[in-house]
């Protein structure tokens, strides 16, 4: 069974350090979670995350060019936001490990601030949001739906934002107050790992990370959802060749063993071609051309999702009626049936885990939610999951009163 032995250690500052030490490679990685997600904005001034994610790469106050300096060092490195954290990560020999600390400590001290730095990224940003979102056949369908199925918790928009006029109209001093408010070393975690030392680690993190001040952070109450008792339902026409048709559930956080639960279902009902969805309503019934599924594993309670486009001449009525005679179908699941399914998760989520980026990342994410050993408990959880357990929280959580549901039509129907 997975076992990745790390430490742990805080500077005065609360900065978080993890170090995992992997010699199997003369490479190391620095891990760097933030706290701060697209469920930390307000309202009205929405995207700012993923805005952060693309402004980190700007240049700081004293380094103008991060990635210039990184390449020079036979490094790499990317970044995401999700709903919950903004995370940066770096790879680069481990003889370099050095680089990476100036680096990294120079743009949680300070970016480089500019009227124009920030141009050019809300540009970035904002033909994103058209290219990915508004330009795109389907592509406003999750946001429609995350909208309607959340009433009050921030999960309703997603990290590119609700509207592309609030990127539009951020200004250098409110993207100022953004970064104090959430970049300082007592909202974040560092892993390091790979080919390291951990006393190194130790006086690196202090060199470079440990004079900077903690701060202020901006953390807020985030407005829970309350309990969803009847089905939502929108319907919008746009200039697609096929109705799609997007269905969310609410089901609980991923620090939740039911969660896992979760998980394993979504992966009976579109695990490829033997999932049941595909099975019935692509092969047998052939009502859809395509089906998924989804499990989002979020710090409060998430979602479910499960998309899908009808086959020409079919009805969503028809697929309705068929999506929820498969979702029945979960309470005649078989012992071997789901052995096989957790036996594909534990080996899935093993093998991902031989790789040292994902090592930290996993440790990172584990320590976000609020233990860091999730990473090794994970597989453990998986192999525990009994099948009563599968069918009581797919009665509980798939209910037609838990969900909300967007017919996404061709014009002219």
């Amino acid at each position: 069974m997975l076992n990745i032995h790390f430490e742990t250690f805080t500077l005065s500052n609360g900065l978080k350090v993890i170090v995992h030490e992997d010699h199997s490679v003369a490479k190391a990685v620095v891990n760097i979670l933030y706290n701060v997600g697209s469920r930390d904005e307000e309202p009205d001034k929405t995207g700012f995350a993923h805005l952060f994610e693309h402004l980190m790469f700007e240049g700081s106050a004293n380094i103008p060019h991060y990635d210039k300096e990184l390449q020079k060092a036979g490094g790499d490195n990317n970044a995401f936001t999700s709903s919950d954290i903004t995370n940066y990560y770096l790879t680069l020999p481990s003889n370099c490990l050095e680089t990476a600390f100036w680096l990294e400590s120079d743009r949680m001290l300070e970016l480089g601030f500019s009227q124009e730095r920030l141009d050019n990224q809300k540009s970035v940003v904002i033909e994103e949001f058209k290219q990915r979102y508004l330009n795109q056949p389907y592509g406003d369908a999750m946001n429609l739906l995350r909208d309607l199925h959340f009433t009050t918790h921030p999960y309703k928009w997603a990290t590119i934002g609700k509207e592309i006029s609030h990127v539009e109209n951020a200004t250098l001093d409110y993207v100022k107050s953004f970064f104090y408010g959430y970049y300082a070393p007592n909202n974040a975690t560092m892993v390091v790992a790979g080919d390291v030392k951990k006393e190194k680690v130790m006086k690196l993190a202090e060199k470079w990370f440990g004079s900077i001040p903690r701060r202020t952070l901006k953390k807020h109450p985030i407005p829970q959802e309350p309990p969803q008792t009847e089905a939502r339902f929108m319907e919008v026409k746009r200039n697609v060749p096929h109705t799609g048709i997007y269905k969310m559930f609410h089901v609980p956080a991923h620090t939740e063993r039911a969660y896992y639960v979760t998980d394993i279902i979504t992966d009976i009902l579109s695990s490829g071609k033997s999932g049941k969805l595909f099975q019935s309503l692509v092969i047998e019934q052939q009502i859809a051309s395509s089906v998924s599924a989804f499990s989002w594993g979020m710090a409060d309670p998430g979602i479910v999702s499960i998309n899908a486009q009808l086959s020409e001449g079919k009805s969503t009525e028809e697929y309705e009626k068929a999506l929820r005679e498969s979702l029945n179908q979960v309470q005649n699941l078989q012992q071997d049936d789901l052995d096989i399914i957790k036996n594909k998760l534990q080996s899935a989520f093993l093998m991902e885990k031989l790789y040292v980026l994902n090592k930290a990342m996993g440790i990172a994410f584990g320590d976000f939610l609020g233990d860091a050993e999730l990473i090794n408990k994970t597989p453990e959880i998986y192999a525990s999951i009994t099948l009563k357990e599968v069918k009581e929280v797919a009665e509980k959580y798939f209910q037609e009163s838990n969900s909300s549901t967007l017919y996404y039509l061709p014009e002219g129907e």
